[in-house]
């Protein structure tokens, strides 16, 4: 059965999910890039995003490439797209990652902002979603069919959906770094009360990967 989800997030150990201030320069707001040093060195992530055969393997990588198996369309907050806020000022900006994301499937943007479809290389569509997170979910599974979908954040967007009861199973990844401010995941989130239970956890020397799921 297809299902929500959420893959690879990371959490600071005091919860933050990124850092404040983000702009062109920090996408991850201050100190963010930090959170990611268990996935950068990994040969999915050499591959996904540079094209690069080669990277670091084990339990790392492994939780990385459980990532990309059978997502049929992802949804991404505007922040996620990119540093810009309020109207779109032009069409120059068509994300963080060049002419061929690392997606290869539709992405459905939430903005409150319209913008038309981009098409990019590579098999990705961004579409810009202004309905809310209800709508994005409806459009992205029919793009999907009977494959997942995934939610790639940020932390604000994965809030909304988890409030709704809409994701299945998230994939944490905790990593051994303290922010101390940003953007907190589930600040204002009961995840007990919202019948999510913690199914698995494996630690590597880099991150903390915990698997929640959500009981039917």
């Amino acid at each position: 059965m297809a299902r929500v989800r959420v893959n690879g997030f990371t959490l600071s150990l005091d919860g933050y999910g990124a850092g404040p201030n983000q702009d062109i320069n920090h996408p991850l707001g201050a100190g963010g890039t930090e959170l990611h040093q268990w996935l950068v060195p990994t040969r999915t992530f050499q591959r996904t995003l540079f094209g690069k055969d080669e990277g670091t393997t084990g339990v790392d990588d492994d939780f990385a490439a459980r990532g990309f198996e059978n997502v049929g369309a992802w949804i991404l907050g505007r922040n996620m797209f990119g540093p810009i806020r309020g109207d779109w000022p032009d069409a120059n900006w068509k994300g963080w990652w060049g002419d061929n994301p690392p997606y290869h499937v539709p992405v459905f943007v939430l903005t409150h902002h319209a913008r038309p479809s981009i098409e990019m290389e590579g098999g990705t569509t961004f579409h810009f979603v202004t309905g809310g997170i209800r709508e994005a979910l409806d459009r992205a599974r029919e793009a999907a069919g009977s494959m997942d979908v995934r939610i790639g954040g940020g932390p604000n967007t994965i809030r909304q959906y988890l409030r709704e009861g809409l994701i299945d199973e998230l994939h944490l990844a905790v990593t051994p770094v303290l922010l101390g401010r940003g953007e907190s995941l589930f600040e204002g989130i009961d995840l007990r009360a919202l019948g999510y239970e913690c199914v698995d956890s494996v630690a590597s020397p880099k991150a903390t990967h915990v698997i929640l799921r959500r009981s039917s």
